[in-house]
Order: structure tokens, then C-alpha cells, then sequence
């Protein structure tokens, strides 16, 4: 009979080091981390059991020990960093797109106004550093910022206001999506 032997290595995400790009300054101070970027700042404080070492060109991530919550936190705290790194040089954009007769949106004074089949319009206000624009002659809304978690948060809440149902794939979809179609009742 064979035994299952389990390997406890190295985290492969988190034994990669996040290579710093030109116009990009990272500052540590304590537990926070600061990321400053063309596009703005970000700043993170992280779990004081793993290491984070500045360097002048690569930011690397270590652990203390092998047990388990600590090989948890390595990936994670490299993945989040770099997250960081690429919000402040590239950005992040999340789009939507609104499926359905009669289903329209609207932007005013930096709102996204929502028309969705309910009796009222639902109005969506933009968390800081989230931009939201929306096209209207496709019906597709792009949410944009630095900071990836905030935007897909952003994104997430503006598609829970109508999910797509799976008999006529009406409502607010992430654009590319796929919405599994159910056959609706048949007559007798």
C-alpha cells in the first residue's frame, strides 16, 4: 500500500520576487508598506510574521517557519504586493456590460444611475480612488483605479444589483462572461 507523502516546500508565488519598475519607489515602515507610481500611491500593512525585504530592484518575500498559516501568508502577502506594483504603474479596469429591454444606466455628478427593471432607479456611488464610466449606445460600464481589490469590489456591487438570470440572460454581466441558459417550461 502506498503512503501519501506530503511535500512541505517553498511557496512558488511566494519564493518570486516582485521586480520594482523605473519610476516606482517603495518605502517600508514598520509593518506598512507605501508604493508610490505615475498613477498614485497605495499603502498596505501586512501580517508582522513575514518578512519584507526592500531592495534596490526586487522586493522579496520570506516566512518564519514551515506550518501551515505561515506558508498561507507567503503567496498571499508577494501576490498583494505585487498587486500594488502594477495598480500604481498600469491600473486596474473591470468592465460590465447591461443586457436586457429596457435596462439603461446613466452617470451624474460622478454617480452611476442604474434603470434595471426595479421601480426606482438605484444609484451607485463610487468608492474614492474608483473611476466609473459608463457607454451608452453598448451599455457597458467600465469601473477603473489602482487599487485591484477595490475595483473588483466596486464591479462586484454594481453587478449585484441585477445578476444575470439564466432563462432570457437579462441583466448586469461582466463583459465575456458566460451565463448558463435554462430551457423555460414548455406548453402542454
Amino acid at each position: 500500500m502506498r503512503r501519501l507523502v506530503r511535500r512541505v516546500g517553498m511557496s512558488r508565488i511566494g519564493k518570486k520576487p516582485v521586480q520594482i519598475p523605473s519610476g516606482v519607489s517603495i518605502n517600508l515602515d514598520g509593518r506598512e508598506l507605501t508604493v508610490k507610481g505615475p498613477r498614485g500611491t497605495l499603502t498596505r500593512k501586512f501580517h508582522p510574521e513575514i518578512a519584507i525585504n526592500v531592495g534596490s530592484d526586487a522586493v522579496t518575500v520570506t516566512r518564519s517557519s514551515n506550518n501551515a498559516f505561515h506558508r498561507s501568508l507567503h503567496g498571499m502577502t508577494r501576490a498583494l504586493i505585487q498587486n500594488m506594483v502594477t495598480g500604481v504603474t498600469e491600473g486596474y479596469i473591470k468592465e460590465l456590460e447591461i443586457i436586457g429591454v429596457g435596462y439603461r444606466g446613466e452617470i451624474k455628478n460622478n454617480r452611476l444611475i442604474l434603470y434595471v427593471g426595479y421601480s426606482h432607479p438605484v444609484v451607485i456611488l463610487p468608492p474614492e480612488g474608483v473611476i466609473l464610466e459608463f457607454n451608452a449606445k453598448a451599455g457597458e460600464i467600465k469601473v477603473s483605479g489602482i487599487d485591484k481589490e477595490l475595483v473588483g469590489l466596486t464591479a462586484d456591487k454594481i453587478r449585484s444589483v441585477r445578476k444575470p438570470e439564466p432563462y432570457k440572460g437579462k441583466g448586469i454581466r461582466y463583459k465575456g462572461e458566460y451565463v448558463r441558459r435554462k430551457a423555460g417550461k414548455t406548453a402542454a
